[in-house]
């Protein structure tokens, strides 16, 4: 009967499993997922490597550059420099270089990257001020408002060019107006509010000014006729562009994304010190004061004093304790005068007035040697023994 039981329970969980199989078949439906796990590193780390790409196929050398130290090995024909990165620590003398490799034929591009200043008449950006061009924010133009419904496109800056119906489209950040009070400028590209761009002639080379570069960074690069403009500007050269790819050091990563596992580091450090610090043995007992003896004491409270006061002050004290001494045994010694005191001494204690005189006279104040000083002192001992 268990027999029977124990087998008909198997057939029906088979039965029931075979079941449920055929109904999670029929009811999958298999279907394909797209994970975006972000920028890969090399584009992260290097915001224009798509329009580095996107050079390249146009049939453009490219390369890139952290520093000015490459200038020197750049033939300035038929060569274009893009200043895309942070200038703020460029010196007159940098800037010297970069105008004689653009005046000897170069093609030069830079982001202006400080505001004019009118009661300083400069700016911080050393670049745009040799240009003699001025960055203003283009809410603070001056003149009626343009009339956008005439243009549709007020946001994107156009470049008209010859024997072209239509103009290119630039996706250039409108919050900034490149001005050109001198005249200087040769072409330029405008938005409905502002100017974005400006080319210059300086000497057999050129000068272009934009007011910002991301147009030309990854995603935006692909956006309008952005790419296109880039390699407008910088077609039939080789191209350097120049900008800082430095990454964080370690102690920052690891401060930006494992705060906590710095916290339990630096507490196990600690626990580390803590546990190397703590004392091996017993303590020492101290020393029961019973053992010192009384020439102790005299002999620390002397190196104290001698420390503190100096050798003069001994003295003193010793010449002291023999006056109180000579007292008790010659009443009315304080109102003798200094030549009879020095004879009563003499007389109580043997020793002439000369030895008296010098040892018990006032010291001039000047340091005493080491010699004299304890002359003095065994003089001094010898008659406070005496009395």
């Amino acid at each position: 009967m268990n027999r029977r039981y124990w087998l008909a329970a198997s057939v029906l969980c088979a039965v029931l499993l075979g079941a449920l199989s055929i109904y999670l078949y029929l009811k999958a439906t298999p279907y394909q997922q797209v994970i975006d796990h972000g920028p890969a590193p090399e584009v992260q780390a290097n915001p224009y490597l798509a329009a580095e790409h996107f050079l390249r196929k146009q049939g453009l050398t490219v390369r890139h550059a952290n520093g000015l130290d490459v200038l020197p090995s750049i033939e300035p024909r038929q060569h274009s420099l893009l200043l895309l990165g942070d200038r703020s620590d460029m010196t007159p003398r940098q800037i010297d270089q970069v105008m004689n490799w653009t005046r000897a034929g170069g093609r030069l591009l830079f982001v202006a990257q400080s505001l004019w200043d009118e009661k300083l008449g400069q700016s911080s950006d050393l670049l745009l001020d040799r240009v003699q061009l001025h960055q203003l924010l283009s809410k603070n133009l001056k003149g009626p408002p343009p009339d956008s419904r005439a243009d549709s496109y007020p946001r994107l800056t156009k470049l008209y060019l010859e024997d072209e119906d239509a103009p290119a489209y630039a996706g250039f950040d409108t919050a900034f107006h490149l001005e050109d009070p001198n005249n200087l400028a040769q072409a330029w590209a405008n938005s409905a509010k502002a100017t974005h761009m400006m080319q210059l002639n300086h000497g057999l080379g050129s000068i272009i000014v934009v007011t910002d570069a991301d147009l030309w960074k990854t995603p935006a690069i692909d956006q309008y006729d952005n790419a296109w403009l880039l390699w407008y500007l910088t077609a039939d050269t080789h191209v350097t562009l120049l900008f800082n790819t430095d990454h964080d050091n370690l102690l920052t990563l690891l401060l930006r994304y494992f705060p906590q596992a710095l916290v339990a580091l630096i507490a196990l450090i600690g626990a580390w010190f803590w546990q190397v610090g703590v004392r091996h043995g017993p303590a020492l007992e101290p020393v029961p004061r019973a053992r010192r003896q009384l020439q102790e004491h005299l002999r620390a409270s002397a190196d104290f004093l001698f420390r503190r006061k100096g050798r003069d002050h001994l003295l003193h004290v010793l010449q002291l304790d023999i006056l109180r001494r000579v007292r008790r045994r010659h009443p009315g010694f304080e109102q003798l005068g200094i030549a009879e005191q020095w004879q009563v001494l003499a007389r109580l204690t043997g020793q002439s007035t000369r030895a008296i005189s010098q040892v018990m006279s006032p010291r001039p104040k000047q340091r005493l040697s080491s010699g004299e000083f304890s002359r003095q002192v065994a003089h001094l001992q010898i008659l406070r023994n005496t009395l």
